[in-house]
């Protein structure tokens, strides 16, 4: 629910855009800045496709930030749609922070990153994650590697996983906003409605089932969600793949890999709509989905900018 009126004095408001290479940690860093997990995490790339919001509320002030699709040269329609997504917050989040495995250093596809904003006026924040994985005298010729290229606000080492360089992130983020009440109360924390969240979180346990090209070929929507009672909601969910060798390796022998997928699903969706869930699964074929706009339409996979 957004808050109408709200007291301005002294408070901040504003927002922030989370952009990287795929696999740079952004949106373990947002489940991490939010509290709760609203942004499924893989180690597969290009796991993120939509722009997704979460909202941070700390003493005086309130952002709203943005996990984005990660950078990467697109081959099909969709990758078109999430490059779009990924690149247009550059035009209007108030705070940019590109955030970067800093155990990878400097390569060919951040020289790409670095050259997209080459425009932006506002500040970019260098987030070089992952120090946790690495030695910290390492850091030094990779920060030198990346002031090189570019001057940044700020750069701040740090770990989307455990948290450390987090306070000191959000406390400069802050000081960039200007003063305004808050937008949305402060137990919220995403503006994604909870058919969205259910979708990604089968998708999630559906990627890490399968392997090869499967993963990229997934897409998931919510055909029903209704409380049956008010303990208990049923939710019927199609995944949807694009070749039948690919829905026979969800399905597995005997159900057993959309089983397992259920299962594990069903713990999360649970723990996020505090209910006890009966979840349905299907797998249908949606031959070469990821190029045509009406499928991408129907999986909410278009109008994202």
């Amino acid at each position: 629910m957004k808050i109408g009126n709200g007291e301005t004095s002294g408070h901040r408001y504003g927002s922030a855009a989370l952009i990287g290479r795929p696999n740079a940690g952004k949106s373990t860093l947002l489940n991490n800045l939010v509290g709760e997990k609203i942004a499924i995490v893989t180690d597969k790339p290009q796991t993120t496709r939509t722009r997704i919001m979460g909202i941070v509320t700390g003493t005086g002030w309130q952002m709203t930030i943005y996990d984005t699709p990660g950078i990467h040269k697109p081959k099909d329609r969709l990758g078109r749609t999430m490059m779009q997504t990924a690149t247009d917050v550059l035009g209007w989040a108030d705070v940019i922070y590109y955030i970067t495995d800093a155990a990878e250093g400097f390569g060919s596809g951040e020289a790409r990153i670095i050259q997209l904003l080459e425009g932006v006026t506002q500040p970019v924040f260098l987030l070089l994650n992952k120090v946790d994985l690495m030695d910290k005298q390492a850091l030094l010729p990779v920060i030198d590697a990346y002031r090189n290229k570019r001057e940044f606000a700020h750069i701040f080492p740090l770990s989307a996983l455990t948290g450390e360089g987090i306070p000191e992130l959000l406390a400069a983020t802050a000081t960039c906003f200007q003063e305004g009440p808050p937008c949305y109360d402060e137990d919220e924390m995403t503006d994604q409605p909870e058919r969205v969240l259910v979708a990604e979180l089968v998708r999630e346990k559906a990627i890490l089932a399968s392997r090869e090209e499967v993963p990229y070929a997934i897409a998931v929507y919510v055909e029903k969600m209704e409380n049956r009672r008010q303990d208990l909601t049923d939710i019927h969910a199609v995944i949807v793949v694009e070749q039948p060798g690919q829905k026979g390796i969800l399905i597995g022998k005997q159900g057993k890999v959309l089983k397992q997928i259920g299962s594990e699903a069903r713990k999360d969706i649970e723990a996020l709509l505090g209910v006890r869930v009966n979840l349905q699964l299907w797998v249908r074929t949606r031959k070469d989905w990821r190029n045509k706009e009406a499928y991408l339409k129907e999986y909410g996979l278009t109008g994202l900018s």
